[in-house]
């Protein structure tokens, strides 16, 4: 299958995040809370995918939550407590990039957790999101799919481009190495841990532009109705003339031009 062209792909998004716009001003209306999950491979497209759906989303209502290593006290708690005040309150919708599934994918096949740290997650995972669901937050999780010829060009790409370096790290190379090894961390974690109150949704980002749609329609079909009306709040023409820029104590920066 060819890629989305880019002026499809924009095409076929605007329409979709005009629906997230009415979701959000719906989730606002009605007090809902909304988590989406985000895991997948390195390069799979995360960012991306978030990106699309937050671009237009009032960034006050909608947070995304990106989590460092854990803090040596944080490394004491119990597993799940950091996640615990990112969750979203009364009208909010919280997107982890990358969440407690961490635990999960990267820290099981690199050796940052014990089997039994390991095996513990499996089994509190569905606990914790049964709590979450039972409280009536909305929990949606994804995992997106990326074969590692796709993933060794995003790679490649982002070793090459000084943009996005900073997306390169050392324990991606290391983990470009383990492909086999995070399929069956991943079918290991689904088996626990695709529950009826908290299902998994797999999407292939082999084509990014394409796994965004699929995501973002998936989404938007499994809220109820989130129609809203929105009520215009009109714009009153000001009265007199119309002021420029004054300046006394400091002037602007000279502007930058071509050339």
């Amino acid at each position: 299958m060819k890629p989305l062209k880019r002026k499809d792909y924009e095409a076929r998004l605007k329409p979709l995040q005009l629906e997230l716009a009415a979701m959000a001003r719906w989730a606002s209306h009605c007090g809902a809370r909304i988590v989406v999950v985000m895991e997948g491979r390195d390069t799979a497209g995360k960012g991306g995918a978030i990106g699309a759906i937050t671009e237009h989303l009032n960034p006050r209502q909608c947070r995304v939550v990106a989590l460092p290593k854990p803090s040596e006290r944080e490394a004491t708690q119990w597993y799940f407590q950091r996640y615990i005040s990112h969750l979203p309150a009364a009208g909010e919708i919280v997107l982890f990039d990358r969440s407690w599934y961490n635990r999960a994918g990267v820290e099981k096949v690199m050796g940052y957790c014990t089997d039994e740290q390991h095996a513990r997650f499996l089994q509190q995972a569905p606990v914790f999101e049964r709590g979450i669901t039972d409280d009536g937050i909305l929990l949606f999780k994804y995992w997106l799919c990326v074969d590692q010829a796709q993933q060794e060009e995003r790679f490649a790409e982002r070793a090459e481009e000084p943009l996005k370096s900073w997306k390169l790290s050392p324990i991606d190379l290391k983990a470009r190495e383990k492909y086999a090894d995070y399929t069956a961390a991943r079918e290991t974690m689904l088996k626990a841990t695709h529950t009826k109150h908290a299902p998994w949704t797999l999407v292939d980002f082999n084509d990014q532009r394409s796994g965004r749609l699929t995501l973002i329609r998936d989404l938007l079909d499994r809220l109820p109705d989130t129609q809203v009306p929105l009520e215009p709040l009109g714009l009153p023409p000001l009265k007199g003339k119309l002021h420029k820029e004054r300046y006394g104590v400091l002037k602007p920066i000279k502007p930058q031009r071509e050339g």
